[in-house]
């Protein structure tokens, strides 16, 4: 990685993502999470204090090790199983179907190959596991409309949208 990907870019996200205006949007889509939860995309842990009781433990996956290091500070600040792994939601280091709910929150549109990620998002999702993602409604960037990828290859997983941004307010 450059010094920009691996020293700027991370404070850029968490900075960008921490916005009070996401903080809704964060508590929706994070308060249907229940069981054992795989968060693609974790970032720097901003999801991490809406965790409730409903929840066993947190997987994260991010593959920028300074934004996982900024999640384990996160983590340290919230009494929560939480254990941190350096990958690609393209290429998901866990067993089928060993995880209740899939969350993810505005990273889609960042997943090179989003096909591929959702993919493995279903492999790793027990039958009756729920998918929830909060995602841009609207973007000129093609990736960034997920909901009807998703819609068409999680079959009978549940998959729930917290909102568009584009499209609805709070």
């Amino acid at each position: 990685m450059s010094f920009y990907q691996d020293r700027i870019v991370p404070y850029l996200v968490h900075v960008s993502m921490r916005q009070e205006a996401l903080v809704a949007y964060r508590q929706r889509v994070v308060s249907g999470a229940a069981g054992r939860i795989l968060e693609i995309g974790i970032g720097s842990g901003l999801n991490l204090r809406h965790y409730d009781e409903k929840v066993q433990d947190v997987i994260g996956l991010d593959p920028s090790g300074k934004l996982l290091s900024m999640a384990a500070d996160a983590a340290r600040r919230k009494e929560l199983s939480v254990e941190l792994v350096n990958g690609s939601a393209e290429a998901i280091p866990l067993e089928d179907s060993t995880i209740d709910t899939v969350l993810t929150s505005w990273t889609l549109c960042t997943i090179p190959n989003v096909g591929r990620a959702l993919a493995e998002m279903h492999r790793v999702l027990k039958p009756d596991g729920h998918l929830l993602f909060v995602e841009h409604g609207r973007s000129p960037m093609r990736r960034c409309g997920a909901g009807k990828i998703a819609s068409r290859r999680f079959g009978s997983a549940s998959v729930v949208v917290a909102t568009s941004i584009a499209r609805s307010g709070i």
